[in-house]
């Protein structure tokens, strides 16, 4: 069912009680004072709209939901409204024991161990990025460096993919990600056929010893693992990969621009950058809420839901909660608590981290390194995906021009 047009601001009391719409582009461009006026005045509201969904804003409640898979489950279609797809994101749609399976599969290509040996390439692909357009002294970040990097992180590293594909690749996978875009339906079908097509390629090659193989050799409580499963499983890492952790580079790029203050005591002290990423994650996560369906009648912030009922939890939300977070909506590097859950909670936590934080880390060393006098482009008004996910659209930034380091 679609939503009915937006009549009023979205931080209304009406509207946050009882017409919350993630998808709606107000809400994306007011999006941290609303989810604020959620968690005081009703933190589990009930929005009539999508047929109705509850929504889950205070961190209690978000970690209480995330960790208690049996009586909110990732085993049904949950997105609000259903995705154009048909094959099931692995393993973030279903519940253990089975989740544990496939989790199994693809958590040993993804410790701090087994990304460590990418550190290099990693960086060595950033400031490829920087030198084509370090000298210019403006870029259109996004663009320019957000997205490629960690796309040429997953898609050359872990995947093993052509990298003639990437650019073809990554389109699809932002655009699929957006429920109201026109070219979603389109995109998620072209990506799963990629997929297919690119998993028949690698059946037909040696061995690499990665996590596609692993994926492609499984076998599921006894059985071959199924050719949906395989392409599932792809396509979440392909998702995760490229777009959440682009977003975080962009929403931390603003961040940048917006307080100075930041970047500059980054260079002084650049052993403080892990510290700083994490707490940049807490204020602007680029994964923002993921929807779960109640199994059975339970009660939850003093409401009543239903079985079958969806339930939407905000991460975002819960990262800025007071009753967690001294001065949540302050940057603070010396933060002594940090129990952010930018990465989700619970059994489905994002399996993807360590290889998200790794790109973080060489990705902003290299930027802070050579980019000074960082700015948002005059006039300049960011706009987000408006979705379960919170990534900048388009972010256009000046600088200090500065030389390249290696001829192309």
């Amino acid at each position: 069912m679609d939503a009915a047009p937006l009549s009023v601001s979205p931080v209304t009391d009406e509207w946050c009680l009882h017409h919350f719409d993630h998808l709606s582009p107000e809400l994306a461009q007011a999006f941290h004072e609303t989810l604020a006026r959620m968690r005081s005045l009703c933190p589990v509201a009930r929005s009539e709209e999508y047929g109705g969904f509850w929504v889950v804003t205070r961190y209690e409640d978000v970690l209480a939901v995330a960790q208690d898979w049996e009586t909110f489950s990732s085993a049904h279609k949950l997105t609000v409204p259903p995705a154009p797809v048909a094959i099931r994101n692995l393993p973030v749609e279903v519940d253990p024991p089975l989740h544990r399976i496939y989790k199994r599969l693809i958590n040993p290509y993804f410790t701090p161990a087994a990304v460590a040996p990418w550190e290099a390439d990693t960086r060595a692909v950033a400031n490829q990025l920087i030198d084509t357009f370090i000298e210019a002294g403006r870029c259109e970040f996004m663009d320019a460096f957000a997205r490629p990097l960690p796309a040429r992180s997953i898609f050359e590293f872990a995947l093993h993919a052509p990298p003639e594909d990437l650019e073809k690749v990554a389109y699809m996978a932002s655009k699929s990600s957006i429920p109201n875009d026109p070219e979603a339906a389109e995109c998620w079908a072209g990506l799963s056929n990629w997929i297919t097509e690119f998993l028949e390629a690698r059946r037909s090659q040696p061995p690499r010893g990665d996590v596609v193989d692993a994926v492609l050799n499984a076998r599921i409580e006894g059985r071959p693992i199924t050719n949906d499963e395989v392409v599932g499983t792809i396509q979440l890492l392909i998702l995760g990969g490229l777009e959440t952790t682009a977003g975080a580079l962009g929403l931390m790029m603003v961040r940048f621009c917006q307080d100075p203050k930041i970047p500059g005591e980054l260079r002084e002290r650049p052993e403080l950058l892990p510290r700083a990423i994490e707490e940049l994650l807490r204020l602007d996560p680029p994964f923002i809420a993921i929807a779960r369906t109640a199994t059975r009648d339970t009660e939850l912030g003093g409401q009543h839901i239903k079985q079958g009922d969806k339930v939407v939890i905000y991460w975002a939300s819960a990262n800025r909660d007071d009753a967690e977070f001294d001065h949540p909506d302050d940057f603070d590097i010396n933060r002594r608590s940090n129990r952010h859950v930018s990465f989700g909670a619970g059994p489905h936590r994002c399996a993807g981290s360590n290889l998200a934080r790794m790109n973080l880390r060489v990705g902003l060393d290299a930027l802070l390194a050579r980019l000074d006098d960082l700015a948002l482009e005059e006039g300049t008004d960011i706009h987000y995906h408006s979705t379960f996910t919170r990534s900048p659209l388009a972010v256009p930034i000046t600088f200090t021009p500065g030389p390249r380091l290696a001829e192309s």
